[in-house]
């Protein structure tokens, strides 16, 4: 009995602590812990910046992953965490992984991740920026990522890796021929973006090296593998789909399918020939090889020739990275594990496992009778069913809690993830937003300085307009009355030869009339003595007037140099104004026309496709009702394509005269476009008529194809009143007499475009058609378009940092140069010259030296502040990019650069001639303000980016003053040393008599309305050299040149 009574305590005893074994809720939370921890270490493994390939063990076990959870939410959790917007390489292993998962992974991959499509367009769209590198490769990815879910959501039978036999994919059509007609559409638009990624891969490779072998090449390459899938699967897919709509629709309607998949397949053959050849791919893929020629889809029976490409993936072999891989069955089992045997069987432990041959033993023990023995067994049988259900139901019970529970947790993160994405995606915008509010404000008030320093600059050149104007009629004034002076000093000569020819005369007669002679002698001498007085009044007004004219000569040139300085600062500013507005009319101009040009392209194939539709359908219902009606049927067509072309030739028409009517329109006279874009619009529409000449000649041959040539003219009426529209916009920023020619160029083409597009409307007249006028004027646009094209440095972007330094040296060893030669001439003078010479020699060259000096530490200072703004600006790029992204600025500093080395060595090769006395003090005087010019412009070159706090910009102005007032001290020298050396040479008119002082003053007189024609002359000539140097050098800076055509 006591045995009895332990082995009754015993068996309650052993089933609580199976109840407390299986109520792990803990244990479920612990496994979905470890889960998204390796989930998260595999992802960021696979996910990460270094230029390698995706390890194929890590995509693996994020693909098993999705298995796991039954979808992607532990996935996107940890990618929204990854800076993709940040980094190029990093985004294109994510998209890597991402092709992975929409391929192999769970279905539910595809809608879990369609809440992130909004962000991957975005991504899509930032990288679109970039035009060469890892970022314009993850552009074209993504864009293949969103279209590859768009097509899959659009089409739930066909699974994410595109294996279906031939019933699916009937089924997949619904046997309705529109549901094939827009499946074969969309399967052209996803092949598209599979052959874009695929050429984007291979165009940023350098296939001249053995790229495939390094791992920045594998890097790229890794993700063409899935491509190659794709693409092999849709190739074979669009065939089987063209054959069953070639089936059941006509040629002509499907003609478009074939153009199309004629063009694709030509690029995918040539791909997976390209593909096969690399060392890489052939030992991971065995990439099949197309056939030589397309299939025809008019032949029926060439649908029985067609070979579906099979794409062959060898058995992966034992690899290190096939370590640690998790397990599918641990991945797959979520529900809370079974209850151990050993527990189930805790009875048969300790009470045996046959209750019919004593199981107790209790027979030969203690004589206790059987019956009482098996209901105990019974009793004690049925407890422990009854328990056995109730921790059944219970284990039950608390697994599908559980597991809602969790369901509804994932789904609460990912909301919050969501959430928490958004609120920082809106507040990075609300930060750039109010950063770009910031700037405009900046600009605005920039501008409305500058316009103010504009208005108070012309308000002063007009003041001094008029000052030199009064000066002007003043010097006239005084010539005129020089003039009247020299004309009375002749009649006072001529009165004087009549006098002494009086005088001769009463000599002759004086011993006849002694006293006549003798009053009238007296009278003579009288009268000789006022004429003297009044010559020699008339001399000293004379001097007077020479001494104002002089004084008036030195006025005008001082007014003439402040409106030299005036105009040049005025055409800075006007210049910079201009840039301002005409960006900012470009694009405004661009957005307009690009606009009008989309509506009216989409408007003009909404009504093509529309009336192609239209005709189609009316054809297929006439064929239908009854075969012998089949010659009307056959006109009726006939007149629907020349109805279809006529259509189209009126639209090319309508095109081309409101491209006409834009011209003589004043809203068109803002537009600008640029010699380049020209130049393409003329070369692609001289493309486009080939093209008509070929469809026009395949119509006449055969009339069937009058869809190509419908899409030629169409495209050809595009492309001429482009090209008229784009000459008139390049008109406007040329000189008058080459805009004219364009201008009358660009009319002759829409005439000639007219005259042949009428002539293509008579169906009698269009075997007469001649294209050749309308060549001859496009390559006349197109010729002019080459003659206006800039000329200007043509320089890599890579070479402009390098040139900045070269250019900035070689300023540097010009002036290092001028100085030692200054030295040198000076101590060859001190040896030669002595006197006034000398000195006039040493204090030219001494303020030649300072200017040199002032010179040097201008550069040194521009050196330092260019170095500050290059460091502030360029952010993570080099400093090579930085000059590359800001090119016009750079070749602004190589161009004032280049100035100042150039000034230098023609001020020291002057100064050469007039310390040996050959050269001319104007010569230096004029190298002086050239050389001050230059350095205000490079002073100006390198401040237009620079901080106004800084401090470099603080000792670049001051030595800017100092190069001013170092250029003061030479031209000052100059002049003092040429007025000492001409006070040496002084006019000696003592042994002169009157006759030769009155010719050479007739001859000073004749030298100096010589020299005031020829100084009238040599400014007109200097405001052209000004004119001409001021085109030229926007023509090399490319202050004119735009980086696309606008209208």
């Amino acid at each position: 009995m006591d045995r009895v009574k332990s082995s009754m305590q015993q068996v309650p005893n052993a089933i609580p602590k199976v109840i407390r074994r299986t109520g792990g809720a803990s244990s479920l939370e612990l496994e979905k812990e470890n889960f998204e921890r390796g989930q998260a270490v595999s992802i960021n493994k696979a996910i990460n910046t270094q230029e390698v390939a995706v390890k194929e063990k890590h995509a693996r076990t994020c693909i098993l992953g999705t298995h796991h959870e039954k979808g992607a939410h532990t996935f996107w959790a940890a990618v929204n965490r990854l800076p993709l917007s940040s980094n190029a390489v990093l985004c294109w292993k994510f998209c890597h992984v991402f092709h992975k998962l929409l391929r192999d992974g769970h279905p539910n991959v595809i809608k879990d991740s369609m809440r992130n499509k909004a962000d991957l367009t975005d991504m899509s769209r930032m990288w679109g920026h970039l035009s060469e590198g890892y970022g314009k490769l993850c552009s074209i990815y993504l864009k293949l990522l969103i279209t590859k879910m768009e097509f899959h959501i659009k089409n739930p039978r066909f699974p994410g890796n595109l294996q279906m036999s031939n019933r699916q994919l009937d089924e997949a059509g619904e046997n309705d021929v529109n549901n094939f007609f827009q499946l074969t559409v969309e399967m052209f638009d996803y092949l598209e973006c599979e052959l874009n990624l695929f050429l984007g891969v291979f165009s940023s490779l350098d296939m001249s090296r053995s790229v495939s072998v390094t791992a920045a090449g594998q890097c790229r390459l890794a993700p063409l593998i899935q491509v190659i899938l794709d693409c092999s699967h849709l190739y074979d897919y669009t065939v089987k789909l063209l054959f069953k709509l070639h089936s059941c629709l006509p040629a002509d309607t499907l003609q478009g399918h074939r153009d199309r998949f004629q063009e694709q397949f030509k690029k995918l053959k040539s791909l997976f020939y390209r593909s096969s050849n690399l060392q890489y791919f052939k030992r991971l893929i065995q990439i099949p090889q197309l056939p030589e020629n397309p299939p025809n889809f008019l032949r029926a029976s060439a649908l029985s020739e067609h070979i579906s490409p099979v794409v062959v993936i060898p058995a992966e072999s034992s690899s290190p990275e096939s370590e640690h891989v998790v397990e599918t069955d641990d991945l797959v089992d979520t529900d809370i594990p079974a209850l151990p045997a050993a527990v189930e069987t805790k009875f048969d432990d300790l009470f045996g496992t046959s209750a019919a041959i004593d199981p107790f033993n209790f027979n030969s023990q203690n004589g206790m009778r059987k019956d009482d023995k098996d209901r105990l067994i019974e009793q004690l049988t049925r407890e422990i069913q009854a328990l056995k259900e109730e921790l059944e139901s219970f284990r039950l019970e608390s697994g599908r809690l559980c597991q809602a529970l969790r369901g509804r947790v994932s789904e609460l993160e990912a909301e919050l993830a969501e959430q928490s994405h958004l609120r920082l995606q809106a507040v990075g915008e609300s930060e750039f937003l109010k950063a770009e509010l910031d700037d405009l404000r900046r600009v605005r008030e920039d501008t409305e300085k500058e316009q103010r320093s504009l208005t108070e600059i012309e308000r002063k050149a007009q003041a001094n307009e008029q000052r030199y104007t009064k000066l002007k009629e003043k010097y006239t004034e005084l010539v005129q009355s020089h003039a009247d002076l020299l004309r009375k000093n002749a009649e006072v000569t001529r009165q004087m030869t009549v006098a002494r020819a009086a005088q001769d005369e009463v000599e002759a007669v004086r011993k006849e009339m002694q006293e006549k002679v003798k009053a009238a002698h007296e009278a003579a001498d009288r009268q000789e003595r006022e004429q003297v007085d009044q010559l020699l009044e008339l001399q000293r007004e004379l001097v007077s007037s020479r001494a104002e004219l002089d004084s008036l000569k030195t006025t005008m040139a001082s007014s003439q140099q402040s409106t030299e300085v005036l105009g040049t600062q005025l055409s800075a500013l006007e210049s910079e104004k201009a840039e301002l507005v005409q960006t900012l009319s470009k694009v405004e101009a661009e957005l307009a026309v690009r606009g009008e040009e989309l509506e009216r392209v989409q408007s003009s194939l909404a009504t093509e496709r529309e009336s192609g539709v239209k005709t189609a359908e009316a054809l297929q219902n006439q064929l239908n009702e009854k075969e012998s009606r089949e010659q009307a049927l056959e006109s009726q067509l006939v007149a629907a394509r020349w109805s279809s072309l006529q259509g189209a030739v009126d639209e090319a028409e309508k095109i081309i005269k409101d491209s006409l009517a834009q011209i003589d329109d004043p809203a068109h006279i803002s537009c600008t476009s640029s010699a380049d874009y020209l130049a393409s619009r003329c070369q692609a529409s001289l493309d486009c008529v080939g093209r008509l000449h070929s469809a026009r000649d395949a119509f006449l041959a055969d009339n069937t194809g009058v869809s190509e040539l419908v899409r030629v003219v169409t495209h050809c009426g595009h492309l001429v009143g482009d090209t008229i529209v784009q000459g008139s916009a390049t008109s406007h920023m040329v000189p008058v007499e080459q805009a004219d020619a364009l201008s009358e160029s660009v009319k002759l083409c829409g005439a000639e475009a007219l005259a042949l597009l009428g002539r293509m409307k008579q169906q009698d007249s269009l075997a007469a058609a001649d294209d050749g006028k309308l060549k001859a004027a496009l390559e006349a646009i197109l010729a002019t378009a080459e003659k206006l094209r800039p000329r200007g440095l043509e320089l890599q972007q890579g070479e402009l940092g390098d040139l900045v330094e070269q250019e900035m040296a070689a300023t540097s060893a010009a002036v290092e140069s001028a100085a030692a030669r200054i030295e040198e001439m000076l101590n060859k003078s001190r040896a030669v010259d002595t006197g006034i010479k000398m000195e006039v020699n040493e204090r030219i060259l001494a303020s030649c030296t300072e200017l040199m000096q002032a010179i040097k530490e201008l550069i040194l200072s521009s050196k330092d502040l260019q170095r500050d703004i290059v460091e502030s600006g360029r952010g993570a790029a080099t400093m090579k990019e930085f000059y590359a992204k800001n090119s016009r600025w750079t070749e602004g500093l190589i161009s004032a650069s280049k100035a100042v080395g150039w000034g230098a060595t023609v001020m020291v090769d002057a100064a050469d001639l007039v310390v040996q006395g050959k050269g001319k003090f104007e010569e230096l005087m004029v190298c002086s303000h050239e050389i001050a010019a230059s350095t205000a412009q490079l002073v100006a070159a390198s401040k237009v980016k620079a901080d106004k706090d800084s401090s470099n910009l603080q000792r670049l102005q001051q030595a800017s003053r100092g190069v001013t007032q170092a250029t003061a001290a030479v031209v000052a020298s100059t002049k003092s040393g040429k007025s000492q050396i001409e006070e040496t040479d002084t006019m000696d008119f003592s042994s002169m008599t009157l006759t030769q002082i009155k010719r050479q003053e007739m001859d000073a007189q004749v030298l100096v309305l010589e020299l005031e024609t020829r100084l009238q002359k040599e400014r007109e000539r200097l405001g052209e050299l000004r004119k001409k140097h001021y085109e030229l050098a926007g023509v090399a800076e490319g202050w004119g040149e735009e980086e696309e055509g606008t209208g």
